[in-house]
C-alpha cells in the first residue's frame, strides 16, 4: 500500500520547545500524524501522513459506546550522532496485533507499521529532542470508527500514530516514587482484557489512583481481583522485587500487561547472572521482606519511565519504607544500562536497537 504524504504548510508549523529540559509528558505534539482506514471486506486503505489534526468521529462511532480501542508506546532516541534509533520497536507491533485480537480488531502488519512510522518521522524528525534523557514519545492507536449502536464487532477502524517530545514521566524523575496498594478496588481479573493495552485497563485504574494521589502517592500497586492477594502491576508499570539476591515479578498469567521493559530487564538479569523468578508473590510476603530488611529493593519497569525505583509502600494505611528509602543497587544498574543502549552509549549485545531510515 503507498503511503500519501501532505506536509504542513510552513506557516502552521508549531513552534518546538525551547528548552528540552522542560519537558513535561504527553502534553506536546509534532506537526504530522499518520492515518489509515479499515473496511471489512476491503481491509486496510487510505494510508497517509498529514497534518497533525482533530479526528472526524461520527457521535455513534462504536468506540465511544462499546470501547472497541487500543494503543501502543516506544519512542524514538536521538543519538549524538544524529541519527534516530528505536527500541524493540518489533515488540511493540507484536503486542499492538496481540491486544487487536483479543479486542476483535484487525492486525496491522508489522512491517507496515514501521514503514508507517519511517514515513512519519521523515517529516517530523527535527521534533526528536537531542538530550539524554529526552526522546519522543510514539502512540500508534487504532478505534473503531464505524457508526453504529450494537453490541458487536465495528466493520471499519481507524489506525493513527501521533508522536511528541517527551522528557522523564514522573516529576521525581529517577527518585524514588511512592506507592500504594489498594485492596478495595481492582485493575482488571484473568479471563478479562488486562493484558490487552485497552482503554478500558487504564479508565478503571483512574478512581484508586486519585484517591492516592490525594494520600501523597505516585501510583496505585493493584492486588489480583479474586483473592486480593497477589501482586500484579502498578497502574503504568510491571513490578519487580530483589528480595535477598533473587529478582521477582508476577507471571503473565493474562491479567497484567505483558510490558516491552518487563522482558528487557529479565533478559539483562539472566545475562548478569541474577536469578528471576516469575511467580505469584503475596503482598503480606513483599510487607514482611520489606520490615525484616530481606527487601532490598522494588522498582517498576515501562517504557515511559524505564526503571522506577519505589521508596516507599503503603498498605492498609501502613506506609514502609523500603531500605533507606533510596535507589537500589540493581534498580540503578537496570536503568543506566537500558538507557545506556536506546542511545547508543552501550554495546547492544542484544539485538534490540533498530535505525530509522529518515
Amino acid at each position: 500500500m503507498e503511503i500519501r504524504i501532505q506536509p504542513v504548510d510552513p506557516r502552521q508549523m508549531r513552534p518546538k520547545p525551547a528548552d528540552e529540559t522542560k519537558l513535561v509528558f504527553g502534553r506536546t505534539f509534532s506537526d504530522h500524524m499518520f492515518m489509515m482506514d479499515y473496511r471489512s471486506g476491503e481491509g486496510w486503505r487510505d494510508a497517509r501522513v498529514v497534518p497533525y489534526q482533530s479526528l472526524n468521529l461520527d457521535p455513534a462511532a462504536m468506540v465511544l459506546h462499546y470501547g472497541q480501542g487500543i494503543f501502543e508506546g516506544l519512542k524514538g532516541y536521538r543519538w549524538k550522532d544524529g541519527s534516530i534509533h528505536l527500541f524493540r520497536p518489533e515488540k511493540n507491533w507484536e503486542r499492538f496485533n496481540r491486544s487487536a485480537r483479543r479486542m476483535c480488531m484487525p492486525e496491522v502488519d508489522p512491517g507496515f507499521q514501521t514503514r508507517a512510522l519511517e514515513q512519519l518521522l521523515k517529516l517530523d524528525k527535527d521534533w526528536v529532542p537531542h538530550s539524554l534523557g529526552s526522546s519522543l514519545y510514539i502512540r500508534p492507536t487504532m478505534i473503531a470508527s464505524e457508526a453504529h449502536l450494537g453490541v458487536r464487532p465495528a466493520s471499519e477502524y481507524l489506525y493513527f500514530i501521533i508522536t511528541g517530545p517527551v522528557a522523564a514521566y514522573y516529576a521525581e524523575g529517577f527518585n524514588p516514587v511512592k506507592i500504594y496498594v489498594s485492596d478495595q478496588y481492582v485493575r482488571a481479573v484473568r479471563g478479562g482484557v488486562g493484558e490487552a493495552k485497552t482503554m478500558a485497563n487504564y479508565a478503571s485504574s483512574l478512581y484508586a489512583a486519585e484517591l492516592a494521589k490525594k494520600r501523597g502517592f505516585t501510583q496505585v500497586l493493584w492486588l489480583d481481583a479474586v483473592e486480593r492477594r497477589f501482586i500484579e502491576e502498578v497502574g503504568t508499570m510491571n513490578i519487580f522485587f530483589r528480595i535477598k539476591d533473587e529478582l521477582i515479578t508476577p507471571p503473565l498469567t493474562g491479567s497484567i500487561l505483558p510490558g516491552v521493559t518487563r522482558d528487557s530487564v529479565m533478559q539483562l538479569a539472566r545475562h548478569w547472572g541474577i536469578h528471576v523468578n516469575e511467580r505469584l508473590i503475596d503482598v503480606h510476603e513483599v510487607i514482611d521482606a520489606v520490615k525484616s530488611g530481606d527487601m532490598k529493593e522494588i522498582f517498576g519497569t515501562g517504557t515511559a519511565a524505564v526503571v522506577s525505583p519505589v521508596g516507599e509502600i503503603s498498605y492498609k494505611d501502613e506506609s514502609h519504607r523500603v531500605q533507606d528509602g533510596g535507589v537500589g543497587e540493581w534498580s540503578r544498574r537496570f536503568h543506566d544500562h537500558i538507557v545506556a543502549i536506546q542511545y547508543g552509549e552501550e554495546e547492544d549485545v542484544f539485538g534490540w536497537i533498530r535505525q530509522v531510515m529518515v
